[in-house]
């Protein structure tokens, strides 16, 4: 006797066997107990969920008669009486299996729909099933509709489909649809144990998860899977075959690229890479195994009563949960996530794998504590390379809107020190502003620039600064100097406007900032060069921290503040109010810009 496949021997036979898919078999349970049955039927979902199963198993439930020959419409057929053995066996006449992707024509569907005209010979209705409904043309869709719409009594028509997109609209209209879902992993695993206890076949609770999640939410993929692991273990079910087979990477090497990269250990990432190389695993598969790690970690996090106590896999995520902070986790999963994409577009995926797990490794510093960036201890300062000035990059840089202090009388700090003068080769020319009525287009002060006549360096007094201005103040103006002169560009000038000026000293400034990257190569140094060149002859030193107030957020509330008075003067504006009154007219949002 030939051997028949575990997909086909343990094909459910009636609702009560049907995993996965609860709300389906409800609601043809309901309505074939209650006698409520729609002329047509559409099934969708992806491969392997079970739209042809749920399609026989309603045909033999309209046509069951029961172990004695006396039975009617009922929800739990008997299987055993000719109807229900011959549709599972394929050979009832009043049943009919139309594959659509072969025979997607107009005739086929004429030839199909001339057999509707006469009453059933065996059962109590006929049942006319279209696999891969969506492959048939425009012109055989046509030649169904006043059929499908008003079909005789006998009649009952069961749609099947992968993508529900491609059936025209006349034709859902006309059917009663029902959504065949991907089945989760736990509910494939659970079946999968049944299937090999019946089968009398050792297995591992390992194996049987690899197998689950290769199945990607379908029955029929999973048991293929299984029959394929029997074979390659030679009637056994272990998970180090199955994870060669699958090419899945063990979890022991996701568990370590993870831990390396929360201890920012650069060597063991590329260790770990190597070796996935050497073993053959695919890149692919490292990432995916990352991306579910990760999400698993992601949902402790967040929920941890979710926490299964018996299962070694959440014991792990448990524990790495522990070595990151929440949102560095949600960070490493998006970066896995779109990694996965950047695999064939490189030479070598390993190489593409390198790069995602480095670009990762780049998110944590050297220094600086892993679980929280807050703690973090302050950046310490280079020692400027004799000889060698701090040149910028040659980068354009962008303009920026600025509300500039006015510039104040002297600082009294704790250690005065002398005012210091900077020779420049532009003269600066301070405007104080004009008094007049505030306008949402209204900037304050500004800085401009005029030729100088003379090739000889203008000196300048510093802007004095009093008691009453505070630090940030300070730095503000010093910063807005800095921009208008155009000192300062690319990351020198974004550390220059992400921080605020928390301590002032004779010889040494304290700038806090909130983002590590700023931080990061020589952008201090130019910042500190630049300084020097403008009078300030300082030594920068930088703290991680949650910085407020500085230059960058007060140019964020002067912009907003523009924005809002100009959208009030607009709603003020007669016209505007003409425009809303007489014609229901709105201001759209992101259409007004200050002036």
């Amino acid at each position: 006797m030939s051997y028949l496949v575990l997909a086909r021997k343990y094909r459910p036979q009636n609702f009560a066997q049907m995993v996965g898919q609860e709300h389906v078999v409800q609601a043809l349970g309901n309505a074939l107990r209650s006698q409520r049955l729609h002329h047509a039927y559409l099934f969708t979902g992806t491969r392997g969920v079970g739209k042809t199963t749920v399609s026989r198993i309603l045909a033999k439930s309209l046509n069951c008669t029961g172990p004695d020959g006396a039975g009617g419409i009922t929800a739990e057929p008997c299987g055993v009486c000719p109807a229900c053995r011959e549709i599972d066996a394929g050979r009832f006449v009043d049943y009919t299996e139309l594959d659509a992707a072969s025979n997607r024509g107009v005739d086929e569907v004429q030839a199909l729909l001339e057999q509707a005209v006469y009453k059933p010979v065996q059962g109590r209705f006929k049942v006319f099933m279209i696999d891969e409904v969506h492959m048939l043309t425009g012109h055989a869709f046509n030649a169904m509709l006043k059929t499908l719409e008003e079909p005789p009594a006998y009649l009952k028509f069961v749609l099947a489909t992968t993508d529900p997109q491609k059936v025209p609209v006349t034709v859902l209209s006309r059917c009663l649809q029902f959504n065949l879902r991907p089945m989760p992993p736990q509910t494939v695993q659970q079946h999968l144990e049944q299937v090999l206890q019946a089968e009398q076949i050792p297995f591992e609770a390992g194996a049987l998860r690899l197998l689950a999640r290769g199945a990607r939410g379908s029955m029929r993929d999973a048991l293929s899977l299984t029959d394929q692991a029997i074979a390659f273990g030679a009637g056994q079910v272990f998970e180090a075959p199955v994870r060669q087979m699958l090419g899945a990477v063990e979890r022991g090497h996701v568990l370590h690229l993870l831990e390396a990269l929360a201890a920012g250990d650069g060597a063991a990432v590329v260790q770990t890479v190597q070796e996935l190389r050497l073993q053959g695993y695919a890149a692919a598969s490292a990432l995916e195994e990352m991306v579910g790690l990760l999400q698993r970690m992601a949902v402790l996090q967040a929920v941890p009563a979710q926490l299964q106590p018996h299962d070694p896999e959440d014991a792990d995520c448990a524990r790495l949960a522990g070595l990151l902070p929440p949102d560095l986790t949600q960070l490493l999963y998006s970066l896995c996530l779109h990694g996965r994409a950047e695999l064939g577009l490189a030479p070598d995926e390993y190489a593409a794998l390198n790069m995602v797990l480095l670009r990762l490794l780049a998110f944590w510093p050297e220094g600086l504590e892993k679980k929280s960036l807050k703690n973090a201890e302050p950046l310490r300062p280079r020692p400027a390379v004799a000889g060698r000035p701090a040149a910028e990059p040659a980068l354009a840089p962008t303009p920026l809107p600025l509300a500039v202090a006015e510039p104040s009388p002297p600082f009294q700090a704790s250690n005065p020190m002398p005012a210091p003068t900077r020779a420049v080769s532009e003269p600066i020319v301070l405007k104080a502003p004009e008094p007049a009525e505030p306008k949402p287009t209204s900037l304050g002060p500004t800085l401009a620039s005029t030729p100088a006549p003379t090739p000889e360096p203008i000196v300048q007094p510093e802007p004095q600064v009093t008691a009453d201005q505070t630090l940030p103040d300070f730095w503000h103006s010093v910063v807005s100097e800095l921009v208008q002169r155009e000192a300062v560009t690319a990351l020198t000038r974004e550390l220059a406007l992400q921080s605020v000026l928390v301590r002032r000293d004779a010889d040494c400034w304290t700038l806090r900032l909130a983002q590590t990257a700023l931080a990061q190569g020589s952008a201090r140094e130019r910042l500190q060069a630049a300084l020097a060149q403008a009078g300030y002859a300082v030594r920068l030193e930088l703290e991680i921290a949650p910085a407020h107030d500085t230059p960058a957020q007060r140019a964020t509330a002067v912009a907003q503040a523009r924005l809002q008075a100009a959208h009030a003067f607009l709603q003020q504006d007669p016209f505007v109010q003409a425009m809303k009154r007489d014609f229901g007219g709105k201001i759209m949002p992101g259409s007004v810009q200050a002036l």
